[in-house]
Order: structure tokens, then C-alpha cells, then sequence
């Protein structure tokens, strides 16, 4: 089986962005052939314009299935299949449900998102959500799965820092970590800022924008993970970070409560700076096992590894097909 991703190349850091593209790595082991075609143009006008670019692109080579990542890249792949193949849409998260600036305020452009998400479904052949909120906004339920992102368990393990060329320093004071960018109002990085600043040895330390391949270095550095957003779909790192045992505070968005289960030393937050720095030092004083969570073994009973979620979603596929 031939696919091609069809997925946004307008990211400043990554030509294709690391969970799409590590996804389109993990399916190779299930025989599937990945080729990507990032969208070169914003708006929803510089999508049209790459599906017209697309369609040259396909008469040249020969495909199964076309699997977009986000809805606008959804349109441009129906745009260059031109109905001669099927397309599988995996919906992200703000094109779904609008991009959030506050608790249940959305950016009112980003309505644009929601009503092409609507628009599409009759076209595509499957719907893969990342999350249940997120398929909340898909009505056509005859085409929807609900399959978070997998994590690459090799790359993301509990590691012994200075056994792996990392130089861990400390002065003294617990790190907690936060990894979203400080000015992206959804990520709402005040209410990390807030709550740390109310507790006595806890330094936050935030290196965003931070290359995708260090990213287990922070996560095994870090004494907590802090994840404030006021929306989500099924974060990646939040996952990333169960897989290296990191202890963790988020706010209840997404799948974040799913994710974590039982598991000690991961805890729901409200937005109250006093109840996020309360939950901070619970995290930071409670997991059983040198200061580290059992996250990963959460992550395996989940089947949310990659290998696992490739073949869900070839699954798919072979529906999608048929």
C-alpha cells in the first residue's frame, strides 16, 4: 500500500512536523509505503491553491490513499484527488473545536476551522479524531475512530542522564517544566508562572522553542512536566512524558484524565494558581520510585505506543479502501 500524507510545511522549525512525520515512519513497519507532501501557503486560499499544485503531483505518481492532517489539508487533498482516490482526514484539534484564547473563549476566526470540519465529512472516506472532545465534532459517526498519536518508545524512555552525554545542572532547586510557547495565549503559560511562584525551591524552566529530538532530555531532567492549556485533543507530550516516567500537573483538557488513570504522582489541576501550585508539589513529593512516575507502563495498557496505533490506523485504511 502507496499513501501520502498531505499535511501543513508552513511550520518555521520542521519542514514536516515531528508526530506526522514520526507516525508516517512507524507505518513503514506495517509494509505501507509514506510519502509527504507538505502545503506550502497559509489561509484557507494557500490550501486551495496546493491542491491545484497536487493534482500535477498525483498525475506523476501513483497512490492508494491520500491521509491528511488537519482539515485544510483535507481540502487540499480532495482538491488534488479530484474523487479518483480515497482520503482519510485526521482532525487535530483547533480545527475541530476552534482555538481557545481563555476557559471556554474561543478565537472567533477560528470558527472558519470548525465549519469546514463540518463541511467536509460527507467527502472524506474516514475521520480519524485524536480524542473524544475532538469527535464530538464529527457527525458522520459511520466513518469515525477515535486513535490519539502513538509514542515512539525507543526515543521516549526514562534515561540515566549522565550515562547518556547529559549534563544535568542543578542548583539546588526541583525544575519544573514547562514546554509550550510562552506567548501562545491557548497554551496559557500564566497559570504556570503563577502557581511556581507560590512555592519555596521550584525553579520554571522553560526552553520553548526546543529542538523535537531533545525533548526526552528535558522530560527526564524535569521534576514535573506542567501542561496549563485551556484546550487539547490528545497532547503529545503528555504522553511523552508517561512514557519517561516523568510526574506530571495539567489542567483537565483533551484526554489527559484518560491518559493518566490511576497513576501516582500525574494530577488534574483546576485553572487556580493556588490548587496548579498545590498539585505541583504533590507531583514533586509523591511518585514511589526515585522521584518517577509508572506512566510508562500506563502508556503499554493503553496500546498507545506507535507500533500499536500503526496498526489501528492501517486498519483504517484498508476500510477506507474496501
Amino acid at each position: 500500500m502507496k499513501v501520502l500524507f498531505v499535511c501543513s510545511g508552513n511550520n518555521k522549525e520542521f519542514n514536516i512536523i515531528p508526530f506526522i512525520k514520526e507516525q508516517g515512519e512507524s507505518l513503514k513497519s506495517e509494509g505501507i509505503d509514506v510519502d509527504y507532501y507538505p502545503v506550502k501557503g497559509k489561509g484557507l486560499m494557500g490550501y486551495i491553491k496546493a491542491g491545484i499544485r497536487l493534482r500535477k503531483h498525483l498525475k506523476q505518481k501513483n497512490y492508494n490513499l491520500i491521509h491528511a492532517h488537519f482539515t485544510y489539508s483535507g481540502w487540499t487533498a480532495l482538491i488534488g484527488a479530484a474523487g479518483k482516490m480515497p482520503v482519510v482526514l485526521s482532525l487535530m484539534g483547533t480545527d475541530a473545536n476552534g482555538e481557545y484564547k481563555g476557559k471556554n473563549k474561543i478565537v472567533l476566526s477560528s470558527r472558519v476551522s470548525s465549519f469546514l470540519t463540518w463541511l467536509i465529512q460527507p467527502f472524506v472516506k474516514a475521520i480519524i479524531s485524536k480524542s473524544n472532545n475532538i469527535e464530538g465534532s464529527v457527525y458522520q459517526k459511520n466513518k469515525s475512530f477515535i486513535i490519539p498519536n502513538g509514542v515512539n518508545m525507543q526515543k521516549f524512555q526514562p534515561l540515566l542522564l549522565q550515562q547518556n552525554g547529559y549534563t544535568f545542572q542543578t542548583n539546588g532547586k526541583k525544575k519544573a517544566l514547562f514546554l509550550g510557547s510562552k506567548t501562545k495565549t491557548g497554551k496559557n503559560f500564566p497559570l504556570a508562572e503563577a502557581a511556581v511562584q507560590q512555592l519555596e525551591n521550584v525553579e520554571l524552566v522553560c526552553p520553548y522553542p526546543v529542538n523535537h529530538s531533545d525533548v526526552p532530555k528535558y522530560l527526564n531532567e524535569a521534576d514535573v512536566l506542567l501542561f496549563p492549556s485551556f484546550m487539547e485533543g490528545s497532547p503529545n507530550v503528555i504522553k511523552e512524558a508517561m512514557a519517561c516516567n516523568c510526574p506530571i500537573v495539567s489542567t483537565d483538557v483533551g484526554d489527559v484524565k484518560w491518559v493518566f488513570g490511576e497513576t501516582k504522582g500525574c494530577y488534574i489541576s483546576s485553572f487556580d494558581p493556588k490548587d496548579f501550585a498545590t498539585k505541583i508539589k504533590m507531583a514533586i513529593d509523591s511518585p514511589p520510585i526515585n522521584g518517577r512516575t509508572n506512566g510508562r507502563q500506563r502508556i503499554i495498557e493503553l496500546g498507545l505506543d506507535q507500533e500499536t496505533v500503526a496498526k489501528r490506523i492501517k486498519a483504517v485504511y484498508q476500510m477506507a479502501l474496501d
